[in-house]
Parts: structure tokens; C-alpha cells; sequence
């Protein structure tokens, strides 16, 4: 199973966050980095973890305070071969659009020039689409046919499904990546939420990649979200304050 390391950024800086109650999020104190600079960050995540994607949940844009189009620029352009999955507070497929040209004309030329000036030198940024603030369900399917590989991310809040507006109950809709998001487990220590992963994996089509989110401690969390047929698990907390160390190729 793959450790994907998470970001959360807000008001430039990288925050932890503590039970999806957002108001309550504080610059982030970490173990590997003295700093709460977004690239810094990213690099000490990317590092710890081994990984090559990098989950980043843009707080500023949904919050609605702003997106992070810059600084999501600068990562994408420090961070080649790196697959960056974005949540940003998409409600339908305009809106992501609209974002993620923002970010590309965003890119330095400097930049561009670094990386061959081929944007297919620079990171790959992934659309991710909460239930919670997903309202045109036919985005998912849109970002399909434009080539940007979207991934699904099914939150929920003690056990309930948050829903910006009526869903398919079937997975009928369902991207071939979808993410079983658990609010109140992220950053509290409480241990992954196997009972709603389970329910998820019940329901998914034996072609999609479920992914788990939220409470992993340590190696033994780890080994029992693997032992749930995960292809991966969103960590942050448990990376920044040493609680687990992957090797680049590790695996629960």
C-alpha cells in the first residue's frame, strides 16, 4: 500500500490540520521541517514518504478565501515527475478549468525554461473533487474527457456522507480513483477509519482504486488499512512527527 503524503495550505503557509475543523488550523510544526514553506514542505513529505504523488488540499480556495495559484505554480515547477493531487474546493468543471489555467499561466518563465519549457517536465496536477463542495456531478466525467485523470473523494463526518447536493448512490459515476475521506480522523491520533473504507470497497466497481485518508498513528495502522485491499492511505500528521519512516519503495 502507498503512503501519499498531504499538504494543507492556507494563507501561503502549511498548516496541520486537526479533525477537518478548519478555523482551529495552525502553521505547521514539523519534525522533518523547520519551516512552514509549501516547497520545503513538500520536499521534506516527498522525502519521508518515498512517494511520488503529493496530496494537497488548497484551504484558501475552499474556504472560498482565495486559491493558492502561485505557490501551486512553484510547486509544480520544483516538483517534475511528481503527480500533485488537488483539492481545491471544486464545484463543477468551469470552475476547475478556470483554476488550473490560473496555475499554468502562473508558472515562471524562468521556470518554464528550467524544465525544457515542456509543461510535461513540470508536475502533474490531478483534479480531486470532494463531495462536499462537488455540485455538477457530470465535472468528474468532464475532467475524463479532457485528459485530467480526476479522482473522487467521498468525505465524510461521523460516518455521514457531506454532499453539496444529491448524489448517485450507485458507483455507477465513480472515476477509477476514488478516495474514502474521513474529516474527523485526519490529524486526531484516533486511528483510520476502517469501518467506512470497508463499506466504500463494498460498493466500488473491482476496476477502482480506493484510497483511505485520515488517523494513521503508526506502522501497525498502516499494515491493518493495507490489510483492507487500500492501494493507498493520505498521510500527514504520523509523517511530520516521526511516527512512521517509508523507504522509497516501501509497502504495508
Amino acid at each position: 500500500m502507498q503512503v501519499i503524503p498531504v499538504l494543507d495550505l492556507l494563507d501561503g503557509q502549511v498548516v496541520r490540520a486537526v479533525r477537518g475543523e478548519r478555523s482551529a488550523y495552525r502553521p505547521i510544526q514539523s519534525r522533518l521541517v523547520a519551516t512552514s514553506d509549501p516547497l520545503a514542505t513538500a520536499r521534506a513529505l516527498l522525502e519521508a514518504s518515498g512517494a511520488r504523488t503529493l496530496y494537497i488540499a488548497d484551504l484558501g480556495a475552499i474556504l472560498q478565501r482565495g486559491a493558492h495559484a502561485s505557490t501551486l505554480a512553484a510547486l509544480r515547477a520544483a516538483l517534475p515527475g511528481i503527480e500533485l493531487w488537488l483539492d481545491a474546493g471544486f464545484a463543477d468543471y468551469a470552475s476547475t478549468r478556470a483554476l488550473f489555467e490560473r496555475i499554468d499561466a502562473a508558472v515562471d518563465q524562468p521556470d518554464r525554461r528550467a524544465a525544457n519549457s515542456s509543461l510535461a517536465n513540470l508536475a502533474t496536477v490531478v483534479p480531486v473533487f470532494g463531495s462536499e463542495t462537488l455540485r455538477e456531478i457530470h465535472a468528474v466525467h468532464a475532467a475524463q474527457r479532457a485528459g485530467l485523470a480526476p479522482i473522487l473523494s467521498l468525505d465524510h463526518r461521523a460516518g455521514e456522507l457531506l454532499a453539496a447536493t444529491a448524489l448517485d448512490c450507485s458507483s455507477a459515476w465513480w472515476p477509477s480513483r476514488v478516495i474514502a475521506m474521513t474529516l474527523d480522523q485526519v490529524g486526531s491520533y484516533a486511528g483510520p477509519d476502517l469501518a467506512t473504507f470497508e463499506r466504500l470497497r463494498t460498493q466500488a466497481a473491482a476496476h477502482t482504486a480506493l484510497i483511505g485518508a485520515g488517523g494513521i498513528r503508526n506502522r501497525a495502522d498502516l499494515a491493518a488499512a493495507a490489510a483492507t485491499g487500500a492501494s493507498a492511505w493520505l498521510v500527514a500528521s504520523a509523517l511530520h512527527d516521526r511516527q512512521i519512516d517509508c523507504a522509497p519503495s516501501d509497502s504495508a
